[in-house]
């Protein structure tokens, strides 16, 4: 899913983190993390979930 990822490297990931600390400032910056956590979270919850299917029928 975030394949992406392995191709930044750590000078991206650092030029990421000074552009997020600069927009959202040190004080608001946790609490983006977490929402983005959550709403991660949440999506991954969605999608894994399996309300949408019928209930697999047990083997005896």
């Amino acid at each position: 899913m975030f394949g992406f990822i392995q191709n930044i490297g750590i000078p991206g990931l650092i030029l990421i983190l000074i552009v997020a600390l600069i927009i959202f400032g040190p004080g608001k910056l946790p609490s983006v993390g977490k929402a983005m956590g959550e709403s991660i979270h949440s999506f991954k919850k969605a999608v894994n979930s399996d309300d949408d299917e019928e209930p697999k029928k047990e083997i005896e």
